[in-house]
């Protein structure tokens, strides 16, 4: 009998160990950090971990339609298990997952009023690449290539300049969102720019007497065959009270097409003159177009604020590898009163989005930069009022389903890049932007990096760092030629 009733003793207190507490309802949300309230997500994308920022006691609970998980804490840190996380996730497709937050303060409950997050159909590409790297201004020290799984939390590095004898690595570009076609450039020991596809590993020294600079800002032709570039010659100043500390202009700088399958770079007299300059090259999905940006040359720098740069198009033809005869003007800066730079057009072909700032094509450290985004369809101009922030946005690129884009924004504390992802559906409309989401939830306290350029793509970067790190360091540079200019 004995034994009985401590069995029916442990059942009840078992039983009311997993019920709530009597709590006093409030009238608001909590603040949560990252703030991810009433955001739109994929379903494959890890658990948002976030924290309270008081640091109490507390217990979530998350209520997908089917499912109810409960989570608690002593110190206001959720990290949810990433298996119950994908069934609420998957239960909620179409729908909403709803949290509820509870609060232990001042000796009593506080029952926190509720807020969702709501799950797309459309998958996020499952990889994302960037360069981390300290918010430094001439110097560096450690730097390196990042990708990291969106649908879990892990992440390796594609190559750091520790293994390339601490030179600067940068502007990583893939073709199509494809893990198995992208390049990138090291600068200073072991210069030159990497081309990689399946594989096999490319390394080119592209200066010579018939261009300004080295090969600088790539996008890839969409057929693997070509490559744009920007060639810069950029200088760097800065400001003792100007709230956007540094300014990078150009004095100089045009734009070349390279041949990967001749080993040639190929231009045009549209693209070459001296009473312009081109830079930020991307071409059309279909591959017949080249977009970029171009302002008037001006005596730099004391003309740096005068400067504002257009977005135009023109013609490509990718079977002789030539441009058409005119330029169309898309976006008209001495209309529009801003400077625009970074065209990405989505892989749809629908919209093409861009950054906006109030002069200069380098935005990173302008505090007015924007993103905008045009229909190609309609002609029609949106804002993204929703997106922006009162601080920077500026690098982004699109998932290959063009439903998602990532961007760069210092919106969090005005000095270091973070990467946020935005969800966009077929008619333009966009959700709430989340920050990238990390296990730990001190994670972004206490990693003192920007991240740089984050590119989104379809799958893993299959190549060995050591085979990377070796050609790098042991094979001598192809030169090439610059051949056409038409």
């Amino acid at each position: 009998m004995k034994a009985l009733l401590i069995l029916v003793l442990l059942f009840f207190l078992t039983a009311c160990s997993g019920s709530l507490p009597y709590a006093e309802v409030t009238d608001s949300q909590p603040k949560i950090i990252p703030d991810y309230r009433e955001v739109t997500i994929p379903y494959n994308i890890a658990p948002l971990n976030f924290k309270l920022p008081n640091r109490l006691k507390s217990i979530l609970v998350l209520k997908s339609p089917q499912s109810e998980v409960r989570i608690n804490s002593k110190n206001g840190q959720f990290e949810i298990p990433q298996k119950k996380w994908r069934k609420l996730v998957e239960e909620a497709i179409e729908g909403k997952i709803e949290y509820t937050i509870y609060t232990y303060q001042d000796k009593r409950w506080l029952k926190n009023l509720p807020f969702s997050i709501y799950i797309a159909k459309e998958p996020i590409d499952t990889h994302i690449v960037y360069r981390k790297i300290a918010p430094g201004y001439r110097m560096w020290g450690e730097m390196g290539i990042y990708q990291r799984n969106l649908e879990n939390f892990n992440e390796e590095a594609f190559l750091t300049n520790k293994h390339t004898n601490n030179n600067c690595m940068n502007c990583h570009s893939f073709c199509m969102q494809n893990p198995d076609k992208m390049l990138f450039h090291q600068r200073s020991t072991h210069g030159g720019t990497y081309i990689i596809v399946d594989g096999e590993i490319e390394k080119l020294d592209t200066k010579t007497n018939k261009l300004i600079s080295a090969l600088v800002y790539p996008a890839w032709h969409p057929s693997g065959r070509f490559a744009a570039f920007s060639v810069n010659e950029t200088k760097q100043d800065f400001h003792y009270t100007d709230p956007n500390r540094v300014e990078v202009y150009d004095m100089a700088s045009d734009i070349v097409i390279y041949d990967i399958k001749n080993h040639e770079i190929r231009s045009d007299s549209l693209l070459l003159s001296k009473e312009n300059m081109e830079t930020f090259p991307t071409f059309s999905p279909d591959g017949t177009r080249l977009f970029f940006c171009s302002a008037p040359t001006y005596p730099m720098p004391d003309s740096y604020r005068s400067i504002k740069y257009n977005l135009l198009s023109i013609d490509f033809d990718p079977d002789r590898c030539v441009f058409g005869h005119s330029i169309d003007t898309l976006y008209n800066a001495a209309n529009e009163g801003r400077s625009a730079k970074f065209p990405r057009i989505s892989p749809d072909g629908r919209y093409l989005m861009y950054t906006i700032s109030d002069y200069g094509n380098f935005s990173i450290w302008h505090k007015d930069a924007d993103l905008q985004l045009l229909d190609l369809k309609t002609g029609k101009v949106n804002t993204l009022s929703g997106v922006n922030s009162s601080d920077v946005e500026s690098y982004h690129s699109w998932s290959s389903n063009s439903r998602w884009f990532v961007f760069s924004s210092r919106r969090d504390d005005g000095l270091y890049t973070r990467p946020y992802i935005c969800y966009i559906d077929q008619n333009g409309k966009c959700g709430k932007p989340f920050l990238l989401p990390q296990k730990n939830t001190d994670y972004y306290d206490n990693i003192l990096v920007s991240f740089n350029i984050p590119e989104l793509i379809k799958g893993k970067i299959d190549i060995n760092m050591y085979k990377l790190t070796q050609t790098s360091k042991l094979k001598k540079s192809d030169k090439i030629q610059m051949n056409t200019v038409h």
